[in-house]
């Protein structure tokens, strides 16, 4: 058993190299911090909470791509004695770090645009507009950059749909800025400020819920349990299948655990290898473990305090 611990599953990733998605992050890691610091200082001066809610905005994903980079480059650290699968995880602890920091920038935005409803400060519609429209260029140029690599990893992906997200918010900055400039209705500023929270609180949700699951060590979205379950059950010579566990390394790894019944014995290495391979290729887990028992003594999951689930009838 000890051997297919041993060999690494980083040759065989299916994402491009950690240096071309870390240059990316760079890129738009700079971009996005020059924005802000501008947008902050002009939001001041055209006296605009809706400037700086985008900028507030723009901030928590300044820092959820600071923590999705910093992730990406600590998951291909390698294993350490005490840390023996990596820093894979990392990137789960992004996410959800990433989710409640967005959370309370909206708090406070939310706050500050509430009280501006009584009395609504004149604003420079023309100069909201003209720092907003800036930020659609910078934010689709980042979201562009970040796609390439959004397809299967949660973490690059919840900093590719902020960024997306941060394009429409902008682009909606700049229409009440033009309106504030044509009617004079101030009120637009705050309003537009609570669209926004209400933008970034929908698109936050399902990452804290997805990234806390996995933090709990629940069994990832994309795994199909009843379908590995069937799998291992059908394998020559199983005659039950317990303790399956299944748990996420981080946003793109998943590990399983599994005791399989085998009264004749153990099958030999190259039904382990063929089994791990299957695992992999069909089931998305990329770290698995297999106990072989012969069955002789009773054994249940130790976690079970209830009476064991139906399927394990074999005893």
């Amino acid at each position: 058993m000890a051997h297919h611990h041993n060999h690494s599953h980083s040759e065989k990733h299916h994402h491009p190299a950690p240096t071309n998605q870390g240059r990316t992050f760079v890129i738009t890691i700079f971009l996005n911090m020059v924005y802000v610091a501008v947008e902050f200082v002009y939001g001041f001066m055209a006296n605009s909470t809706a400037l700086i809610a985008d900028a507030g905005h723009n901030v928590s994903d300044v820092l959820g791509l600071l923590l999705s980079w910093g992730a990406v480059v600590l998951a291909h650290r390698q294993p350490s004695k005490r840390y023996t699968y990596g820093l894979r995880s990392t990137s789960i602890l992004a996410a959800l770090a990433n989710a409640m920091l967005l959370l309370v920038a909206c708090g406070a935005i939310a706050w500050e645009a509430i009280h501006r409803f009584s009395q609504p400060p004149v604003i420079e519609g023309l100069t909201v507009s003209s720092v907003a429209a800036v930020g659609i260029l910078i934010n689709g140029l980042s979201a562009l950059l970040l796609m390439r690599g959004s397809k299967g990893d949660l973490n690059i992906r919840s900093a590719y749909l902020h960024m997306a997200a941060d394009t429409t918010v902008s682009l909606a900055v700049v229409l009440a800025g033009i309106g504030m400039l044509y009617t004079g209705w101030y009120w637009l500023d705050p309003v537009m400020s609570l669209l926004i929270v209400v933008v970034i609180v929908f698109g936050t949700w399902g990452l804290l819920r997805e990234s806390l699951q996995l933090a709990m060590s629940a069994v990832p979205a994309q795994i199909d349990v009843p379908a590995i379950d069937a799998y291992l059950c059908q394998l020559e010579g199983v005659t039950d299948v317990h303790d399956l566990h299944i748990w996420g390394l981080s946003t793109t790894e998943n590990a399983l655990t599994v005791h399989l019944v085998m009264p004749n014995g153990h099958p030999g290495d190259s039904f382990i290898d063929d089994c791990v391979r299957t695992l992999e290729e069909h089931h998305a887990v990329h770290h698995c473990t297999l106990q072989i028992e012969r069955g002789t003594t009773h054994h249940t999951c130790s976690l079970t305090v209830k009476k064991p689930p139906a399927h394990h009838h074999h005893h």
